[in-house]
């Protein structure tokens, strides 16, 4: 497994395996790998020859006061963690390698990164569609895999693919949880003993909310009883909504294909979850 820092050289090397008529996959990641991260890059290897997992800390996704310094860095665990998962590379780039200092051109998504995540963080959007555009440029994939966990961001990145004309399938990795039910996050660390207890809530609200929904169902009592659920035991909502799963359209009776979409705090860790309602 080859460790890969600079974009040209990674650039190279893509084009090296093309030449052979090997397709290449890429997982995007801000490293600090658990398996969840680890299932996305079995599915990846599912579809493409060779494989890339790409470790990244992006600033320009992180608003001010938020935890970029604090965001876990384990890349010694990483790199073990790949080459035991058959990773054929690793692009590693640094800072300013992927940010010139004068760099002065964003990509951004106008309508399915506005709300949600990118209500409480109107920047975060515009960083994460920057820096994966930049990633498809230098890893230059046949097959990227993200997670539905960022159910948002998901769609963002569908969207800037088609849009932009990248020639590039995108491949959603299903929820990957912990034995409890948690849905595993990077962040997940910074919670207490408590309050990892107490977050159990989210995803068990939502599949009790899941099992009382059916056509024409009135979706903000669905909200209503997500939010009591989770309040009630001190989580802190930043969202709960209803949305058509394809547009991300707010929906507040259940017809058509329908995502419940959930962002709460416990402590210092910023939870998400979501759920196929119908």
């Amino acid at each position: 497994m080859q460790v890969v820092e600079s974009i040209q050289e990674m650039q190279l090397l893509s084009q090296s395996w093309k030449t052979k008529g090997c397709s290449v996959g890429a997982v995007p990641t801000m490293g600090a790998l658990h398996e969840g991260h680890m299932s996305l890059v079995d599915l990846c290897s599912q579809n493409a020859d060779k494989l890339v997992v790409t470790i990244f800390v992006n600033p320009t996704q992180f608003a001010p006061g938020e935890d970029l310094d604090k965001y876990p860095r384990t890349f010694d665990r990483d790199k073990k963690l790949c080459e035991e998962a058959g990773v054929d590379a690793i692009f590693f780039p640094s800072v300013s390698e992927m940010y010139p200092g004068d760099s002065t051109s964003w990509v951004s998504e106008e309508i399915l990164s506005q709300g949600f995540c990118g209500g409480s963080r109107p920047t975060h959007f515009r960083g994460v569609t920057t820096i994966v555009t930049k990633l498809y440029n230098a890893v230059l994939p046949d097959v990227a895999v993200f997670g539905e966990k960022d159910y948002q961001q998901l769609q963002v990145l569908r969207r800037i693919t088609r849009d932009l004309n990248f020639p590039i399938q995108i491949l959603p990795g299903p929820i990957f949880r912990e034995s409890s039910g948690l849905a595993m996050s990077s962040r997940n660390r910074y919670l207490s003993e408590q309050e990892r207890k107490d977050s159990l809530i989210i995803y068990k609200s939502l599949k009790e909310a899941a099992s009382r929904v059916e056509e024409n169902s009135d979706l903000k009592a669905i909200r209503q009883f997500l939010t009591d659920e989770i309040s009630s035991v001190g989580g802190n909502v930043d969202y709960i909504e209803t949305v058509n799963a394809d547009s991300l359209e707010k929906i507040d009776v259940a017809q058509g294909s329908v995502r419940c979409l959930v962002a709460a705090h416990f402590g210092p860790a910023r939870l998400l979850d979501n759920i196929q309602l119908l």
